[in-house]
């Protein structure tokens, strides 16, 4: 586990963090990646204690494939839900054994930032249960563009 901001690490149990590393791991399983081979699984848990999963989808034309991140999201807001703790994100090459620590394309960080607290937000990025890291959105995306930049 990253060490570096405690702050971060304190505000998510361990066991909270390696249940939600589980689930993305079970997510990452049904990923559609014809193309790349790169599977990403994603657990993303509401305010209120919900999670949905998602994984990449990918497509013949590139630009109509969908990152894992944006897939969970999607799902939660298409149920009713807008508001977001935590999310979890594994992603390796397919067959792979070791996973790399796989970082939010700037896409599904500007997705993420419509719907959380930027200084809040836990981004947990897993190798497995036991090696992980958890970020802020705010250190990942420090200069977000958000709904107030659209008011008069």
């Amino acid at each position: 586990m990253r060490t570096e901001d405690t702050s971060t690490k304190d505000s998510v149990s361990e066991n909270n963090a390696k249940a939600l590393i589980r689930k993305a791991l079970q997510a990452r399983r049904k990923a559609y990646s014809p193309y790349s081979h790169f599977q990403v699984g994603v657990a993303l848990e509401t305010d209120s204690g919900e999670v949905f999963l998602g994984c990449n989808v990918e497509n013949a034309s590139y630009g109509a494939s969908n990152c894992g991140e944006r897939t969970a999201v999607f799902k939660a807001v298409s149920e009713g839900y807008k508001h977001f703790r935590r999310i979890a994100i594994v992603g390796g090459m397919k067959d792979s054994e070791e996973l790399s620590y796989c970082m939010p394309c700037g896409i599904c960080r500007q997705v993420m930032a419509e719907f959380v607290d930027l200084q809040s937000f836990q981004v947990i990025l897993a190798k497995n249960e036991e090696e992980y890291q958890i970020y802020t959105l705010a250190e990942l995306l420090p200069h977000a563009f958000l709904p107030e930049a659209l008011e008069d």
